[in-house]
């Protein structure tokens, strides 16, 4: 069975698309594969048939995927409210209200169920692409952990880190990620991925070099800045225009989807990736 986590070095860096466009890669070549994140906090959410409610992020993947929604894909939806705290809902149900020192204490029990429910779909599937939440690099968030290194340990997976160069300080991000884990935690890390590129990828190359011979990390690929019209994905949309499934085409997204999939496959070095998964 192969399994493969996606790190980003800040929320909005690439997790959700790099996570949505290997399922879509994987389906392609035959592989029966499922998305999984153990934590969304996002407000973009998705009521399945029975009224469980799953991240808008994860129905996206199952779509790229083309396997059936299960809330098992995403056990914990935190959905932001304005009055500073969120509802919780595990397995598609409502738990609570909860602002965050609430919730904090309610999830400390949490990562044994989070284990089971991640050993019993991945039964079902070939591969599994584990996306993790934010930055593994947010120490102060690590005890207890099940959504970035604590989901690493659960899945004992290679992970691959990905960053938006966009935004600016992309190798700083690598490099300061790496460091900051602990040993154990940044040995997982086999790959890096640059996101959001314009221009000519060659003037990246000095740069590749040096975070490459820093940390001992090879960078798999550099994402060009595309633009696809896909649902979003995060309660963090940058100013675009909300784009949900409602008006967006199957045959559409579909499209988009394989687009996706077919400038990653250009763009990344797709026989290393599929080495990590175990493949």
């Amino acid at each position: 069975m192969g399994k493969l986590m996606i790190y980003g070095t800040t929320s909005s860096a690439g997790k959700s698309l790099l996570t949505t466009g290997l399922c879509r890669i994987l389906a392609n070549k035959g592989y029966k594969v499922a998305p999984f994140k153990s934590q969304n906090m996002s407000r973009n959410y998705y009521k399945l048939s029975d009224g469980k409610v799953i991240a808008a992020a994860q129905v996206l993947q199952a779509k790229a995927a083309r396997i059936d929604l299960d809330p098992r894909l995403n056990p914990l939806v935190l959905v932001p409210q304005e009055t500073n705290g969120s509802d919780i809902y595990f397995m598609g149900e409502k738990v609570a209200y909860m602002k965050a020192k609430e919730y904090f204490s309610y999830k400390k029990d949490l990562g044994p169920k989070i284990k089971e429910i991640f050993d019993d779909l991945k039964e079902d599937y070939d591969v599994v692409v584990i996306e993790g939440a934010g930055s593994p690099a947010e120490i102060n968030l690590l005890e207890n952990d099940f959504v970035n290194t604590g989901m690493a340990e659960i899945a004992d997976c290679n992970c691959i880190l990905v960053t938006d160069i966009n935004r600016g300080g992309a190798f700083a991000h690598l490099y300061g990620t790496v460091k900051i884990l602990n040993e154990k935690d940044a040995k997982r890390i086999k790959g890096f991925v640059i996101n959001k590129f314009r221009g000519d990828k060659s003037l990246l190359d000095s740069g590749i070099e040096e975070i490459e011979r820093l940390t001992g990390v090879s960078v798999l690929g550099v994402l060009d800045y595309g633009d696809y019209n896909l649902p979003d994905e995060d309660s963090l949309v940058d100013g675009k225009d909300e784009r949900t499934f409602g008006n967006i085409s199957e045959e559409l997204l579909d499209s988009e989807l394989n687009r996706l999939a077919k400038d990653m496959e250009e763009s990344l070095d797709m026989d290393k990736i599929m080495e990590l998964m175990g493949l």
